[in-house]
């Protein structure tokens, strides 16, 4: 009975420990002005997963601080947590920003050096943001995009993502981020019909000025798209936050955006 006992907890920890779980947060104007109490709210928010990609950081002075204190908020809480920022985006039509993944070192090793996307970067106003991770000895590309604002029109940049599989044909792209844009538009089409799936559907992400009726959440724009024979699905879902506090104005000051997180393992 001891043995069976033993076998169990052994299956079960190699089990949870074979499973990732990443969440994309795009965290409105991340920088100075967020406090140390809102960095705190969102390092507990994050605790629990594995590999965090944050877009919408501030290009200038306070982006990358503000990372680097969410990163040293996090390490003084249990586990150990590493970060990379990207370079500014190279728009000059439009807001400059950077990206960023933070992870569990003890989950997750970075690989060579990320990099923002080069050959669409004239097409695609903000790059997406590339970082290559090793997980249980396989390999991950989160490819972290913040796209137009929806009046601006993404799908007229989305279109090109269609391209970077055979870009990039000996990586698992994962595409992650704040597309503006509903998994349900045909922009996302050639994506789907050579693999890919989105892990959410019918799933607003960003929030209104206010609620209405107790409906609070305003599109569709949050998603992660994943090839299905890359790997194997185990949950997926968003956090609401805003519940927490009081009004949507004080939900507001953390982000317009709630997190999403998607949960599996590699084939």
């Amino acid at each position: 009975m001891k043995n069976i006992i033993s076998f169990l907890f052994l299956f079960f920890s190699v089990l949870s420990f074979s499973q990732t779980k990443i969440v994309s947060w795009n965290l409105e104007n991340f920088g100075k002005t967020k406090s140390t109490t809102e960095l705190n709210f969102i390092a507990n928010i994050i605790l629990d997963y594995d590999i965090i990609a944050i877009q919408e950081v501030v290009a200038g002075y306070g982006g990358a601080q503000a990372i680097a204190q969410l990163n040293r908020i996090l390490n003084e809480k249990g586990s150990k947590w590493d970060y990379i920022i990207s370079n500014p985006t190279s728009s000059s039509s439009y807001k400059t920003e950077r990206y960023a993944f933070i992870w569990k070192t003890k989950k997750a090793r970075l690989k060579g050096s990320p990099w923002l996307e080069k050959k669409y970067h004239l097409e695609i106003d903000r790059e997406p943001y590339f970082a290559t991770f090793e997980i249980d000895k396989k390999a991950i590309t989160l490819v972290n995009y913040h796209a137009i604002t929806k009046n601006k029109q993404p799908e007229t940049e989305i279109k090109y993502f269609k391209f970077l599989p055979d870009e990039y044909p000996n990586l698992n792209l994962i595409f992650i981020g704040d597309f503006n844009c509903p998994q349900s538009h045909s922009v996302f089409n050639p994506l789907k019909k050579s693999g890919y799936t989105s892990v959410l559907q019918n799933q607003k992400t960003s929030l209104k000025q206010k609620c209405k009726n107790n409906y609070c959440l305003a599109s569709e724009f949050d998603n992660i798209f994943y090839k299905i024979n890359s790997l194997n699905y185990k949950n997926s879902g968003v956090i609401s936050f805003y519940k927490t506090f009081n009004s949507l104005q004080e939900a507001r000051k953390i982000s317009d955006h709630i997190p999403i997180w998607f949960e599996f393992s590699l084939k």
